[in-house]
Parts: C-alpha cells; structure tokens; sequence
C-alpha cells in the first residue's frame, strides 16, 4: 500500500501566471494611458491653450468611444478565439497612443484620443473573459486582485514616471512611454499567449442584437445600469482638472506632483487587498456605506481648499483615494452577482460600456461647471464638488435597493 502524502497542489500553474501577468500589464497600460491625460491637464491647457471645456472633451472623447466601441463589439465577442480579438484590439490602441504621442494641436489630439478609445474600450472586456475561460471560480477573485491593481500601480509607476518625462522632453513624452512598453507587451503576448477558443465549440444560434437589447431593457438590470453612471460620475468629474486645481488653487508645483500620484497609489495597493477582504467579511454593501462616507467627507473638505502645504494636500488625497477605492471595490463586487448566469457575458460588456459613457458626460459637464480665470486659478470647484457628493448619495440609494436583491437571491440559491 501506497503510503506516501499527496503533495500540495498549486494554486496557479506557471502558464496561469504568465496570464496573470501579461493581463494586469495590459490593464495597466491602457489605465496609465487614460489617467495620464488628468496630471498632464495643465500642461497642456497651457501648451495647446485649450479652455476647461475642450480640455473635458478631450477627456471624454476616450471614454465615449471607449463605451460604444463596447457595446457593439459585445453582440460578437464570442464568435472569435479571444486571444485574436485581444491583439487586434490592443494594435489599434498602441497605434492610438501613438497618434496622441505626434499630434501637434487640440483637434488632431482630440482624434487620436477618440481612436485610442475605440480600441482600449474593449480591452478589458475581453481580458475578464480570458479570465473566466481559464480560471475556476474558487480562484477567480485572486485573479481579478491581482489584474485590478493595475488601477493603483498606475499611480505609483506610471503616472509619476510620465509626469518625469513630460516636465523634461515635453507632453508627448509619456504617450510614447506607453506605446513603446505596449509594443514589447504585444510581442510576448503574440509569442507566448495559447489561443483560447473552447468557447467557440460551445457556440448557441442566438441573435446577438436581441440578446443584448433584453439584457439592457431587463428592469433590475437596468436599475444596476444607473448605479454604474452614478458610480462613474464621481470620480470622472473630479479626475480630469485634479492636477490644475493642485497648482493654481493649491500652491503646488508641478514638480511635486509626481510625489502626490506617487504616495497616493503606494496606499491605494496596500489598502485595496484588505478592503476586499474586509468587505467579503462584513459585507459588501456595508463597505460601499463606509467608503462613500469617507469620499463625501473629504470632497467636501478638498474642493473648499485653499493655498495647502504638501503634506496635509498628500494627506487628504490618501483618505479620499481609499474611501474611493473602497467604493469601487464594494460595488464592483456587488454587481457582479446581478445578473443570471445566461446574461453575464453582455450584462458586463453593457456596464462597462454604461461605465465609460457616463464618465465622458461627467467630464464633460465638470468643464462647463469649472471655469479658469487668466490667472490659471480654477473658479466653481465648489460647485463640482456638491455635483459629485450628490451622485455619490444617490449612489448609495441605488446599491441599497441592488443589495437587497442579490441577498435574496443569493438566499434563494442556497439549498435547505
């Protein structure tokens, strides 16, 4: 008789965790590639002498076509080995990211940046496929962890590294950071990433237009459509002016940016793990309360600001970027328990797509509230700030509504 002890099975083999990681650099380069415009505000609202309001534009021009490139490539997404799907996407967003790097004026930028949407858009989307076709469900919160802290490891790396690079060789420099990591990405990707098609062995005739058009007009679905625009409209209209709002209104420098962006992400990936956990712990809903208390907390107080030494500035963004984060988290694991099993593939590609067209009506309109004087100082921050504590509040109304609904069903799942 065998007597010997079976040895302890990994979690991930080693090919699971190249995917791991070649999916959360992707993520973090498309992140960088959006978040970057925000630090780089007033730079080029001087350079290309642009208004507050062309400035949202610019903004929202990637997140409008980052949104309807979603939602019409969501009806097909599954007729195609995914792999294929994501290096055709992620081509056209390195080749975006390079009109932005060699645009000259606001109008080509404005059209780069709506051609860099239309492909990074769906780039996500099709990441968290991959992530469901290769991983099991008992290890599948790990993995979106790991690929989600691409978000704050954009702060920490990225941005203040872009911000380097622009203060010394000019705006452009940090679209051609990106670019130029993205390219050596897409060739390990292309060498190294095995196809992944057994989805396409299980394919249904369904029409993908009526599916996607009952999964929208579904009404609980719908209502979770809401919360995501009311949960993107916080944080998008406060982004795209945070760096002109530090330096003209704050008494910050521009060389001190990259420290804020820098401090700010270090505690965002160290709180982010323990805020999942801890809302796993005490419940999801629970944690979006807390973390929405939090936000509206410091909003209120960092859009009535005036001249701020450094610390106390740095201080501040800390908290408001984890009670944000814990907002984020929170309901992003909330509502991935809405939809049914039969509906989850379009009901994300749909809030995702919900996601990025509301945050672009959010930059848009936090252009028209926010005004610059000829000084540079920003004038009706305040006002933006009771715009987005607003959404927030009704924010939290929706989720307590979604949160009931997922209990119950989750109650009803459970077997007697």
């Amino acid at each position: 008789m065998d007597t010997t002890q079976p040895t302890k099975e990994k979690i991930f083999t080693s090919y699971q965790v190249f995917v791991i990681a070649i999916l959360s650099l992707l993520q973090f380069t498309v992140i960088l590639d959006f978040m970057v415009l925000s630090p780089l505000g007033a730079i080029l609202m001087e350079k290309l002498n642009v208004t507050t309001s062309q400035f949202g534009m610019v903004v929202s021009a990637y997140a409008f076509s980052a949104g309807i490139s979603g939602l019409l490539t969501a009806g097909f997404a599954d007729k195609f080995d995914r792999k294929k799907l994501l290096m055709f996407f992620y081509t056209g967003f390195i080749l975006g990211t390079v009109l932005c790097a060699i645009a000259p004026s606001y109008e080509l930028l404005l059209g780069a940046r709506i051609v860099t949407g239309i492909f990074g858009g769906v780039i996500g989307s099709v990441s968290f496929a991959i992530i469901t076709d290769l991983f099991k469900m008992e290890v599948r919160g790990r993995v979106m962890g790991f690929v989600q802290m691409s978000f704050a490891a954009s702060q920490v790396l990225g941005l203040p590294i872009g911000l380097m690079l622009a203060n010394s060789f000019g705006w452009h420099a940090p679209f051609w950071m990106i670019a130029g990591a993205g390219s050596i990405l897409g060739i390990v990707m292309f060498i190294k990433l095995k196809p992944v098609d057994k989805h396409l062995h299980l394919r249904i005739d369904q029409n993908a237009f009526h599916h996607l058009l009952a999964t929208i007009t579904r009404p609980d679905y719908a209502k979770a459509f809401f919360a995501t625009t009311l949960l993107a409209t916080g944080g998008f209209m406060l982004m795209p002016f945070g760096s002109a709002y530090s330096i003209h209104n704050l008494g910050i420098t521009l060389a001190q940016l990259p420290m804020i962006y820098l401090i700010t992400g270090a505690f965002s990936i160290l709180f982010g793990p323990l805020t999942g956990k801890l809302s796993d712990k005490i419940g999801k809903f629970n944690i979006f309360c807390i973390g929405s208390v939090i936000s509206i907390s410091m909003v209120a107080i960092y859009t009535h600001l005036g001249v701020t030494p450094l610390w106390e500035l740095i201080t501040l963004n800390v908290i408001l970027f984890i009670g944000i984060s814990s907002r984020m988290i929170a309901s992003s694991a909330l509502l991935t328990a809405v939809p049914d099993a039969k509906d989850r593939g379009a009901f994300m590609s749909i809030n995702s797509s919900t996601q990025q067209i509301s945050g672009g009506i959010a930059s848009i309109i936090a252009g028209l509230i926010v005004v610059q004087t000829s000084s540079g100082k920003l004038e009706r921050y305040d006002t933006l700030g009771y715009t987005v504590i607003g959404s927030m509040l009704l924010a939290v109304v929706m989720l307590y509504y979604l949160n009931k609904r997922v209990q119950k069903k989750l109650h009803a799942q459970k077997p007697v």
